[in-house]
């Protein structure tokens, strides 16, 4: 699926993406993001979601963060960042239009650089990234959460062709962008993975 495309189904399901079963299961795939991020960086005082949809993940680590200064989501759908923006009442939450590709942040600012399932969707997963690198802090964590399974391989040939659907891939693209000690969790069922990384 092109990339504009990617952005125009996020905006039709905007309003409804945290209801329903998508809903329920967005939600408990995020919760289990929220406690593997905290687990791996327990007290981050600038947190950042990369592609955050409607923010439900940042709104989740704000309640449990009260030392934190800044929470911010990026994402390419404006009306999931309308959405984030409405559904937020913390003054350190803040929700920008922008893609993993060219961050509109500044370098080395964050001390926990989270995405959670929108990796797929990123037009450029190497510069994504290369983004996510420099925008972390020395010392910093990043936490990717989405599907990654040999069970893939056959969407790489197809509609995901060229994708890091695998954990291989995955870190590959991790280790050159310059970030140290993979390591792998399990997620949600055998597709849905993490993989956490410092700088």
């Amino acid at each position: 699926m092109p990339h504009d495309r990617d952005v125009q189904a996020f905006d039709d399901r905007a309003a409804s993406y945290e209801s329903g079963r998508h809903g329920r299961l967005h939600k408990e795939i995020s919760d289990r993001v929220v406690e593997l991020a905290l687990s791996r960086e327990p007290a981050p005082r600038r947190v950042l979601d990369v592609g955050c949809g409607t923010g439900y993940v940042l709104r989740q680590l704000a309640a449990r963060l009260p030392r934190a200064s800044e929470l911010l989501g990026v994402d390419a759908a404006p009306k999931m960042v309308e959405v984030a923006r409405s559904a937020s009442s913390d003054e350190r939450l803040n929700f920008v239009l922008g893609t993993a590709e060219r961050l509109p942040v500044a370098d080395s600012a964050y001390d926990l650089v989270v995405s959670s399932t929108s990796f797929d969707h990123w037009a450029d997963q190497a510069a994504g990234i290369r983004e996510c690198a420099r925008a972390l802090a020395p010392g910093g964590t990043f936490v990717l959460t989405d599907q990654f399974s040999n069970l893939l391989w056959p969407t790489m040939l197809g509609s995901r062709r060229g994708k890091a659907r695998t954990r291989s891939r995955a870190t590959r693209l991790i280790i050159a962008a310059g970030l140290r000690e993979p390591r792998w969790h399990r997620c949600y069922a055998l597709i849905i993975q993490s993989v956490t990384a410092v700088k």
